[in-house]
């Protein structure tokens, strides 16, 4: 699966990088045919709390599925967005 990070107005540090590429390549045990996975970081206001955006979209063949979350930190929307689309690949398997 191919996962890309990006980053908006920061540069995110290898080790967050190295993160999100280990939880997101995870996903592939609750679905097969993911083709890869797009994730978006943002900073909402950096002088307030709870101001880290963690959005994930991944691309199932013949459906992509989004999540949005937000945390004090990325590690911590990373794994909300995770659990989100955990759920959302289970909805899909059961209707498929």
């Amino acid at each position: 699966m191919k996962i890309t990070v990006k980053s908006i107005k920061f540069k995110a540090d290898q080790k967050l990088e190295d993160f999100i590429n280990d939880k997101v390549s995870k996903l592939e045990k609750h679905a097969s045919g993911i083709l890869g996975a797009e994730v978006t970081l943002n900073v909402d206001k950096p002088e307030s709390d709870n101001n880290k955006i963690a959005d994930i979209k991944v691309e199932i063949a013949g459906k992509d599925l989004f999540a949005s979350k937000q945390a004090d930190t990325f590690e911590e929307a990373i794994m909300q967005a995770i659990d989100a689309l955990k759920t959302q690949i289970g909805k899909y398997k059961d209707k498929k």
